[in-house]
């Protein structure tokens, strides 16, 4: 955003006006978009049949042999441009993909519009509910030290909680199979939120906008993406430590995987330099959001800002890596719910395990996780062994909910990316 007062304070007016109670549900929670809202929780050992999104265009990644590796590079290349072009697509795209130690980057676009500066991937951006992984490593990896259980309740943990709330599980919480009322659909936070989009929380006392009610269901009987989950997930972290959750994340993931360019502010700042972040409503332009909105609402559901690089570091650990997490914990983990989604969709057939997903496409697995906010959307994925993996990054939000004709086509183009990948 400019640096001058005036052009700021007419930025956050436009900001205001478009972004109601509603349109804030939809890019902070995603719970009016639930791909798996309703879903009975019954873990699954086998996936589901694959299936393919829907494309605007013919995939040139159809045919069962592999193409040779630069025809593939440039077919990639076409669907990105391809995105970019699209009415209400993103300013620029950013594509990281790994195989072993070989890294190739694609991208389109740009990552500001004012300047023209291509994206990197070595830039910071939002990771949105991605940063739901991030808490569920944590918490995982206290399981594996037998600071945690996954059985471990509310209630033993976190008694100040109501006690309605006291027979949810970690487990549950992980797999949003709770029942925990979502937070970011209270009215009282949506107008604060509404009234001052930076506003600043208490990230850890986000839960107390849902206190007064009751659960939504009982625990473990239903599938529902919830961002209460993951702040109760932190929440029990810091009982069982004594640390605060930034402190578990830098003791427990970034510093074992030498994240050096991950982080979870509190404030609206972006660190420099960043995937800018935009609203593109045509026939309006792009309007850069990126500071736009704080991050101590989301927090551990979706507070977490971190470069390409970065999340393609941690997403081989979590999906895969053999030294992150035990085997009796991996196992835990990948106990998956058919059908069960994050927000966004990933490609593929969705299926959801403990702060995981399981994509099944046309062309094989893998697993990760995806997410949207306001000017981002993202995913994050790797195969079961960690040595071949995807992160796919967007400058503008979609979904099911504001663009689902938008999320189609790039469920397409993820598609295509994680064919790639899996034949290289």
């Amino acid at each position: 955003m400019s640096a001058r007062p005036g052009v700021r304070f007419r930025s956050r007016a436009r900001l205001r006006l478009r972004l109601s109670a509603a349109a804030l549900v939809g890019a902070l929670s995603g719970a009016l978009a639930l791909g798996g809202a309703g879903l009975p929780a019954r873990a699954a050992g086998t996936p589901p049949p694959p299936s393919s999104s829907p494309s605007s265009s013919p995939s040139p990644f159809s045919s069962p042999s592999p193409s040779p590796s630069s025809s593939t590079d440039k077919a990639l290349q076409r669907r990105l441009d391809d995105l970019v072009r699209t009415a209400g697509g993103p300013p620029g795209v950013i594509a990281l993909m790994q195989v072993g130690d070989r890294t190739t980057v694609h991208r389109a676009g740009v990552a500001d519009t004012r300047t023209g500066r291509p994206p990197r991937a070595d830039a910071y951006m939002r990771l949105a509910s991605v940063s739901k992984a991030y808490s569920g490593a944590v918490a995982l990896r206290l399981v594996d030290r037998h600071r945690l259980d996954l059985d471990d309740t509310i209630g033993r943990r976190l008694p100040a909680l109501p006690r309605a709330w006291h027979e949810v599980t970690l487990r549950q919480l992980l797999g949003h199979t709770s029942g925990l009322p979502d937070f970011s659909t209270a009215p009282s936070f949506l107008e604060i939120l509404v009234a001052d989009p930076r506003h600043h929380f208490d990230s850890r006392e986000l839960l107390d906008f849902v206190a007064d009610r009751d659960l939504e269901f009982p625990p473990g009987s239903r599938y529902a993406y919830s961002n209460s989950d993951n702040i109760a997930v932190a929440l029990m972290a810091q009982a069982v430590t004594g640390r605060p959750y930034e402190r578990l994340l830098e003791q427990l993931v970034y510093r074992p995987l030498d994240l050096r360019r991950t982080l979870l502010p509190q404030g609206y700042r972006m660190p420099r330099p960043y995937l800018h972040g935009y609203d593109v409503t045509p026939p309006a332009p792009p309007e850069d959001i990126s500071e736009a909105l704080g991050a101590s609402g989301v927090w551990a559901s979706g507070g977490i800002v971190a470069t390409p690089e970065d999340l393609n570091s941690f997403v081989r650990a979590w999906a895969g890596g053999r030294d992150f997490l035990s085997r009796e914990v991996r196992e835990q983990q990948r106990r998956f719910i058919p059908g069960a989604a994050s927000e966004p969709a990933g490609p593929g057939a969705n299926a959801g395990g403990l702060a995981i997903f399981r994509y099944t496409t046309r062309c094989g697995t893998v697993y990760g996780h995806t997410g949207n906010f306001p000017g981002y959307t993202q995913l994050a994925a790797a195969t079961a062994d960690g040595k071949r993996s995807l992160t796919f990054s967007l400058n503008t939000q979609t979904s099911k909910s504001l663009k689902p004709e938008l999320l189609a086509k790039v469920r397409a183009v993820q598609e295509d990316f994680v064919c790639a990948l899996l034949r290289r």
